[in-house]
């Protein structure tokens, strides 16, 4: 397999990415002293190749898939274990991207993901990695590490054959979802990584979202919850893309933003939508007694925008925190005191474009979280226990 990959570091100096014509695949680097100098405010930048199908395909034409993998540099790969089910979802970049995050989750699950807040130096991330298992899912990034490794993907850390890749990992609560001893582990997330295509993203009850779950924060009350799943959506215009995945894994109810109706949430004995925000009426006036399931980590929504336009990570943190008022339009009620929700903004720089606001780009971001969101419960099958939109 090594055979198959070219190994020849490149200098950034001598490389022009193209995503429209090019099959070259390069990861931005920084070396051992270099990510020294960052802390300082003076980091630069190496690249080294990447093997072929870890990365960039020639740019999909308008009115492509409709997935995050329009966006140019972006590739997405899977792992499914059907016998809980649960998953996880390997999100990697043709060329080291850029990112930022929006933290307004109460208790996220995490991993590496905090350097992604404008005080940290780095910058630029491998890889993204999103996973089921709960907190036990979390060492399962491993695998990406390793797939990483393998093909010398990562910063030059300067010593010989040793590069450093960054990982950024986040988790959602679905152990109660069949046997909570099944999860992802590192073979799985390598398996991810290996599927990792510019194909159109499968969605509904795969990857991260094959156990994922909404509606279930009063099910203490008698009213039944629902099946999540993992959705995806992206918009061209010209030049432009962008792109937004989510995990759904909610507490709350999911609504279609454009009719405000719920469309998967708690349900009453007779299959209605109870409206999980006027239960909340009743907990006041002790008209719905019973205990509020909102414990910290059970519930976590996880969602990904990028962009080919070239922001830097300041910029993309700004991102990040407007588009997640898309995921508060399509999830009722969110950013509860147990939710870990996460939204990660990723930029892959193949095009520049400074002149274009930033308040237009993540605003049409936002609108993708919130169609994402809804696409992940549409798509979505039942399992036992969680009856899924397409089950109604």
């Amino acid at each position: 397999m090594a055979s198959a990959f070219r190994r020849k570091s490149l200098r950034a100096s001598s490389i022009r990415l193209k995503p429209e014509a090019t099959r070259e695949h390069i990861v931005a680097d920084y070396t051992r002293r270099e990510f020294g100098q960052s802390i300082v405010g003076a980091s630069a930048l190496a690249r080294a190749s990447l093997p072929a199908g870890f990365g960039e395909t020639p740019a999909q034409s308008q009115g492509g898939a409709g997935t995050l993998t329009d966006v140019p540099g972006i590739t997405v790969g899977h792992f499914t274990d059907t016998r809980r089910p649960t998953g996880c979802t390997a999100i990697l970049f043709s060329s080291a991207a850029a990112a930022g995050i929006d933290f307004d989750g109460s208790a996220p699950g995490e991993s590496m993901a905090v350097m992604l807040q404008p005080a940290s130096p780095v910058d630029r991330i491998h890889a993204l990695f999103l996973t089921g298992g709960g907190l036990f899912g979390l060492p399962a990034a491993a695998g990406v590490i390793r797939f990483c490794e393998e093909h010398k993907v990562g910063f030059d850390w300067g010593t010989p054959d040793l590069r450093i890749p960054i990982v950024v990992s986040a988790v959602i609560d679905d152990l109660a979802v069949g046997d909570p001893h099944i999860r992802p582990d590192p073979e799985a997330a390598y398996k991810a990584c290996a599927a990792a295509s510019t194909n159109a993203v499968a969605e509904g009850n795969v990857g991260a979202g094959a156990g994922a779950t909404v509606g279930k924060m009063h099910r203490g009350r008698g009213l039944d919850g629902m099946k999540g799943g993992l959705g995806t959506a992206s918009l061209r215009l010209g030049d432009v893309v962008i792109g937004a995945l989510a995990v759904v894994n909610a507490a709350g109810d999911i609504i279609d933003w454009r009719t405000g109706r719920i469309v998967a949430g708690a349900r009453r004995g007779d299959g209605s939508f109870a409206d999980s925000v006027d239960v909340m009426r009743g907990i006041v006036t002790g008209a719905a007694p019973g205990r509020l399931d909102d414990a910290a980590f059970h519930s976590t929504t996880l969602a990904v925008v990028a962009t080919n336009v070239e922001l830097t990570k300041t910029a993309l943190t700004k991102v990040a925190m407007m588009a997640n008022c898309g995921a508060a339009r399509a999830i009722r009620p969110y950013h509860t005191t147990g939710d870990g929700d996460q939204l990660f903004a990723i930029s892959t720089a193949t095009l520049q474009r400074p002149e274009l606001p930033l308040t237009v780009i993540a605003s049409l971001a936002a609108d993708l979280v919130a169609d994402a969101i809804v696409r992940g419960v549409r798509a979505a099958t039942g399992v036992t226990g969680w009856p899924a939109v397409r089950d109604l």
